[in-house]
């Protein structure tokens, strides 16, 4: 991107928060306290409103880096003037749009596209600037005061590969199910995980309903470039339909920190044991199954605590996840492969699995 002053005012009308230095950059920048936090899966709320503000920036810079790769491209020209009158006018409406979970990734891949001369079409930026499909389920969910408004997206074009089909379009029928099974889940999560369910409400705004595996077994993803979306096929048990919303919700949050704050090498050649998966996984994805799977073992040691689900099974579930992850966080703490930030994120993700007992005191 070029620099000085006009740089800044482009920055400025994509709507980039703090765009003010002299390069046109934005700054973000994440506290030592939250940061901590955000490793030991406690960030809240708040933590998520940081992380937001770095997806909007870095969002509003792609589409600015777009309109300056396709000059000439008309459709685009008149999309990203809407962007900026959005943000212009009506800031909330601006976010939303460019929250989309679906632009990232659309965005990264025309730029790849147009740089290696390929005829890229731009013209789905107006597409992705309309509010959610019309198909989509919209839920209003409230439990004891704690308010969730999820889209649940299961027609049209799909942008985003989370690794399994799409379930979609689903039948009245089936909407009522997910319907149903959600504000369940979402009973559970506020009544026992309340932290986990203000964060979860706070970040994750879509629900991409996925088909099950093969053999009939729930499975749930997120995308790297998919901020805010999380995808999932129904487990037929609320509680472990709100299970994968804690696990998820902290692959999208690790993303998102990610894009702040580098905590690792690129991957390379190396590879190491992860104990949830028989192939080996280099640095990055072990980081993210280590970070989510501390929330599972949070999860299940909340659920011993309350004594709602079934002990046997709690405490089986709570004392496999949580050995799996602290044996996952030594592997990642010799690999030699974490930045500073890091090994000073893994350290803390550690030892919040090491206070976890399954008592009501780890609440």
């Amino acid at each position: 991107m070029a620099g000085g002053s006009e740089t800044v005012a482009a920055a400025e009308a994509a709507g980039v928060p703090g765009a003010r230095a002299a390069d046109g950059l934005p700054r973000h920048g994440v506290d030592r306290a939250t940061f901590r936090a955000i490793a030991a899966a406690r960030g809240g709320p708040e933590a998520v409103r940081l992380l937001r503000a770095g997806q909007l920036s870095k969002r509003a810079l792609l589409l600015l880096a777009l309109r300056r790769a396709a000059p000439g491209d008309r459709d685009y020209r008149t999309a990203y003037a809407r962007v900026c009158a959005l943000q212009r006018d009506d800031r909330p409406r601006w976010e939303e749009a460019l929250l989309r979970p679906e632009l990232d990734a659309w965005a990264a891949d025309c730029l790849r596209g147009l740089a290696a001369g390929e005829a890229v079409p731009l013209d789905g930026l107006g597409e992705l600037l309309r509010a959610a499909p019309s198909s989509a389920l919209r839920l209003e969910l409230e439990c004891d005061g704690l308010r969730w408004a999820p889209t649940v997206e299961h027609a049209g074009t799909h942008r985003v590969d989370y690794g399994r089909p799409p379930a979609g379009p689903l039948s009245d029928a089936e909407l009522d199910q997910w319907a149903d099974e959600l504000e369940q889940a979402w009973r559970i999560l506020v009544r026992r995980h309340r932290r986990h369910a203000a964060a979860v409400a706070a970040c994750v705004g879509v629900i991409v309903p996925l088909r099950p595996a093969p053999g009939g077994e729930a499975v749930s993803a997120a995308a790297r470039r998919a901020y805010g979306a999380v995808a999932a096929s129904l487990p037929g048990e609320p509680v472990l339909l709100a299970l994968a919303l804690v696990h998820e919700f902290l692959h999208v949050q690790l993303g998102a920190l990610l894009d702040l704050v580098p905590l690792h090498r690129p991957n390379g050649a190396a590879v190491y044991h992860a104990p949830w998966r028989p192939d080996l996984r280099p640095v990055g994805a072990l980081l993210q199954g280590t970070y989510a799977h501390l929330g599972v073992a949070d999860f299940w040691a909340a659920e011993l605590a309350a004594g709602k689900s079934e002990p046997a099974r709690a405490e089986r579930e709570f004392t496999c996840w949580r050995t799996h992850t602290l044996a996952a966080g030594r592997t990642l703490l010799e690999s030699g492969e974490l930045t500073a930030q890091g090994r000073e994120f893994t350290e803390e993700l550690v030892r919040a699995v090491h206070a976890l007992d399954g008592s009501a005191a780890t609440r």
